[in-house]
């Protein structure tokens, strides 16, 4: 007897599904989610400054975190702040309902001083406890 064939003359066909295909194209599919997965996170471009043996961000929820870029944007986390008397009104609100008022400031190599003391000092009059200063470890 053929494969294929059973019985008294009867032709059926024999189906299998060939699941080989499905299974390469799944692995490149996960191949390429895996790639642009990191670089789909947004955020500001910062160049920190290197500092030899930098304190890493406290393990909260999820920090509080000032960033000022090249040109002197203020920003808090995604949202843009205009100025600093802005920026005190805008972080009193969002440590209205915080047990911890603790603030990490991450500022640009190149952003002139003045600019991060203004920025400063809008963060400590919106009654800010803990101020960090975020900088990166030297590349070797």
């Amino acid at each position: 007897m053929e494969v294929g064939q059973r019985g008294r003359g009867r032709h059926s066909s024999l189906s299998q599904i060939n699941v080989t295909p499905f299974v390469d194209v799944m692995l490149v599919l996960l191949i390429i989610f895996m790639v642009t997965a990191p670089m789909m996170e947004q955020g500001l471009d910062v160049n920190l400054p290197e500092v030899a043996n930098a304190p890493t961000l406290s393990a909260q929820k999820e920090p509080l975190v000032v960033t000022i870029a090249k040109g002197g944007m203020v920003s808090i986390g995604k949202s843009k702040i205009e100025s600093p008397e802005k920026l005190t009104a805008v972080l009193s609100q969002m440590l209205k309902d915080r047990e911890e008022k603790e603030v990490f400031l991450e500022a640009d190599r190149d952003v002139l001083y003045g600019t991060v003391v203004q920025v400063m000092a809008a963060i400590k009059s919106a009654g800010v406890d803990k101020l960090g200063m975020v900088s990166q470890e030297p590349k070797p």
